[in-house]
């Protein structure tokens, strides 16, 4: 039986100079779950109109289920207006007053995630009190052997002391990049230090694995109590969007099938460098890099 992954939280449109394309965290990780074999599916909101119909048609040419996102009747699909800086790097613009600021726990969401071996969520999904309570509903609907992963995942103003601490007290896993990790230490009162600040993290609040991803100078990991690092690889950059959704995917998975944490590191690394070459969030995975995670 496949493992069963959720992205929870917002499914919209990247709107990239080049035209739009899926995106989302959520739906990114559910995406890249299924293309290295998992059984995966999104618990989100979209409108009743034009990109909404796309967007769940998109969904199913990715052969992700669509039965756990719901139709709003009066907020429009969520769209992100994305503009490239140097290197690759994207600069979103995150418009207000979309169907998935009104997230709800139905049936068929809590029904997805009480089924669920991962749960992924961010800060993101949590900027209206609606979806926060919505999300709090979901996630303590996961079983307990299943994993919460927080992918704290920042974005313009969108989050506060408040959610990141209870998301942390949810989780059992935390991911943080390396701009992000800077704005924990100072919400939270960490000490300084990478290893310091995630060590402390991981004693607060009970995390199984703490992941902290730091662009060109690769990853670095506390699982189960013991550090693993990478070095990182160098590839030529088209874009980095969904690189690191792509990565907490293929992280999940390894940490789900029990490999040691090193392998873990460097298997998505592999998955993440790839995404990097490709323009958009939810490129085709080649299979030399799905087979390891569907053997």
């Amino acid at each position: 039986m496949p493992l069963r992954c959720v992205g929870l939280g917002e499914v919209l449109w990247d709107l990239l100079p080049s035209g739009r394309l899926l995106g989302g965290a959520p739906a990114n990780f559910a995406y890249h779950a299924a293309a290295l074999g998992a059984e995966a599916r999104v618990v989100s909101r979209v409108g009743n109109d034009e990109p909404g119909r796309a967007l769940l048609a998109r969904l199913r040419e990715l052969g992700l289920p669509i039965d756990a996102i719901d139709v709003d009747p009066a907020a429009p699909t969520g769209t992100v207006t994305v503009a490239m800086e140097a290197g690759g790097h994207p600069r979103y613009t995150i418009h207000e007053g979309v169907a998935w600021d009104c997230l709800q726990a139905g049936p068929a969401g809590l029904a997805a995630v009480a089924a669920a071996d991962a749960v992924c969520f961010g800060s993101l999904a949590q900027r209206t009190p609606g979806a926060r309570a919505a999300i709090a509903a979901l996630l303590d609907a996961t079983p307990a052997t299943a994993l919460r992963i927080f992918d704290v995942n920042l974005r313009q103003h969108y989050h506060s002391e408040e959610v990141i601490r209870s998301s942390l007290a949810r989780a059992s896993v935390l991911k943080v990049n390396e701009t992000e990790l800077p704005v924990l230490v100072a919400q939270l009162g960490l000490p300084a230090g990478e290893r310091p600040a995630l060590a402390a993290l991981a004693a607060a609040y009970r995390l199984r694995a703490v992941i902290h991803t730091r662009g060109e100078r690769g990853s670095l990991a506390l699982v189960d109590g013991g550090w693993a690092e990478h070095p990182g690889v160098r590839v030529e950059v088209a874009d980095t969007v969904g690189a690191g959704d792509a990565f907490t995917a293929a992280f999940a998975l390894g940490l789900l099938r029990g490999w040691a944490p090193a392998t873990i590191l460097e298997r998505a690394t592999a998955v993440a460098a790839f995404v990097c070459t490709q323009r958009g969030a939810t490129p085709a995975l080649p299979p030399a890099l799905t087979a390891p995670f569907r053997r």
